[in-house]
């Protein structure tokens, strides 16, 4: 959904952040509230690889139910639940999305996230992207999916982002730019399950 150069304009006023190549802006409480009926479009089982499907796995850790790691060397998201189980998401890493490793919590949530390319990305592409340099609104079409984490640490935005995908053929790859993917079903499950201010450790 395009907004018009009035409302872009004010969007960039209030709420802009530039980010490394999974560039968002937050969004206001009325695009939330409207967002929130839009479901997110199905996709086969049959088309996603098995080991990158939503699944319960054995895996232990130290860390505390509710804690979610990134492996980004595997390409899995792994939400720690009790008796050493985990519930294991496949995903997909982008450069941006290898430049942060530690722990941090998540700071902001959001529902069908605004999305605004960095001017490396227009710079690189511009017939891709010169023309979202204003942002995106939230929706099917926006890179960012679904939903979006946004990830904190010591109070202090790390630009590292946890989102979903209108390109589920990524998931299992690296891709080009972006930071962590998912399928939007599995980032909206990894949503609804884990509170602003839950842990994450990235490996």
């Amino acid at each position: 959904m395009i907004s018009s150069r009035k409302s872009g304009a004010f969007f960039t006023l209030l709420v802009s952040l530039v980010v490394a190549g999974c560039t968002t802006t937050t969004s206001t409480s009325v695009t939330q509230a409207r967002d929130r009926s839009q479901p997110a479009a199905g996709i086969e089982a049959s088309r996603v690889d098995p080991k990158n499907r939503r699944q319960q796995v054995d895996y232990r850790t130290p860390h505390a139910p509710g804690t979610i790691i990134v492996d980004t060397t595997n390409r899995f998201i792994y939400l720690v639940q009790e008796n050493g189980k985990a519930m294991r998401y496949g995903v997909g890493v982008g450069r941006e999305g290898l430049a942060f490793t530690g722990t941090a919590n998540i700071g902001l949530k959001r529902e069908w996230p605004r999305w605004t390319p960095t001017p490396n990305m227009i710079a690189r592409e511009p017939e891709r992207y010169a023309r979202w340099a204003a942002g995106m609104e939230g929706g099917p079409n926006n890179p960012l999916g679904a939903r979006a984490l946004y990830l904190y640490k010591d109070g202090k935005d790390t630009l590292f982002r946890i989102h979903g995908t209108n390109e589920p053929h990524t998931i299992g790859h690296a891709v080009s730019s972006g930071c962590i993917r998912m399928l939007n079903q599995d980032v909206i499950d990894l949503y609804r399950r884990v509170p602003a201010g839950s842990k994450v450790v990235v490996l």
